[in-house]
């Protein structure tokens, strides 16, 4: 089976063009860089083509002989670009690798939205989530770009199950951590939960979200399914609703719903463990110890 990843030169494409090789796919991969024009080193892509997916013709020429597309591909903030350059390149993109991939007969679609999809996270005028932990009937309120053109990617795949073959799954991950990111990122809310992130201090190891998307691929659901994909804990371990009625404004506004733990992450992941069978397997503290310091 053929799988195109698209964005394969980012944090997550990086982490997943190899997941998908161990698990036995044929992988094509595809960004904006150059190519190696040497031979590949272990473990790259040898099947890696060099495209502007806003181009509808490289999205074409790129998924015919594909089974699955697994489309990461995008600007992943709304905060250093133009927003009419986040919102263009985005919902562009995947418009096209979408039309594209319904042309060349691919069986399943899989559409990298994002946590921020309901709207709190970059809001302009803040507003907080109505209930924690957030899941996939939460209200969806966008007012960036970046939101918004991740929730027309959903409505897109929404649309394209009901007029064609494609099955389609959206995912959204929370704040991805890789080997390097790790203590940068989240060694400063380990140390102090008062070093508030919009997303109520929930994360995701990208190994663990590289096997969700191999459980997405491997799925038979029908039409078009959305999933959360986080970590179980917070950011720290720090306790949910004490944390966020200590550092969030007294966390006013927010329900807080039941919770499996009192470190519980702010994103609730039960409909892919219930749906795809997916457990994350991985924490912070594989990487960082109780001050936030990488681990030896």
């Amino acid at each position: 089976m053929r799988v195109l990843v698209t964005g394969s030169r980012g944090k997550v494409g990086r982490a997943l063009c190899p997941r998908l090789a161990e698990a036995g796919f044929d992988v094509r991969a595809t960004d904006l860089a150059l190519p190696t024009w040497d031979r590949a080193a272990p473990g790259d892509v040898e099947d890696y083509w060099q495209a502007d997916l806003t181009d509808a013709g490289a999205a074409y020429a790129l998924t015919r002989g594909c089974d699955v597309v697994v489309h990461t591909a995008a600007i992943p903030q709304p905060i250093h670009n133009p927003p009419h350059v986040v919102f263009g390149n985005n919902v562009m993109s995947t418009f096209n690798v979408l039309e594209a991939a319904i042309a060349a007969g691919v069986r399943r679609f899989v559409n990298f939205s994002s946590e921020t999809v309901p709207g709190f996270i970059f809001a302009h005028r803040p507003f907080v989530p109505e209930y924690l932990p957030v899941d996939e009937e939460h209200p969806i309120r966008p007012q960036d770009p970046y939101a918004t053109a991740k929730w027309f990617g959903e409505l897109l795949c929404e649309r394209a199950v009901e007029r064609s073959d494609i099955r389609c799954t959206s995912i959204r991950p929370c704040w991805v951590q890789d080997e390097g990111s790790y203590e940068r990122n989240l060694g400063p809310v380990v140390r102090d939960p008062s070093v508030v992130v919009d997303n109520y201090c929930s994360y995701v190891d990208v190994y663990d979200l590289c096997d969700a998307v191999v459980l997405t691929i491997e799925t038979d659901l029908p039409g078009h399914e959305v999933f959360y994909i986080a970590s179980p804990d917070t950011i720290g371990g720090h306790p949910l609703v004490e944390t966020v009625e200590r550092h969030y404004g007294g966390g006013e506004g927010i329900e807080f719903r039941e919770l499996q733990r009192a470190d519980a992450s702010g994103i609730s992941t039960a409909k892919a463990e219930r749906l795809l069978g997916w457990k994350p397997k991985r924490s912070w503290r594989d990487y960082l110890d109780d001050e936030g310091r990488a681990r030896a």
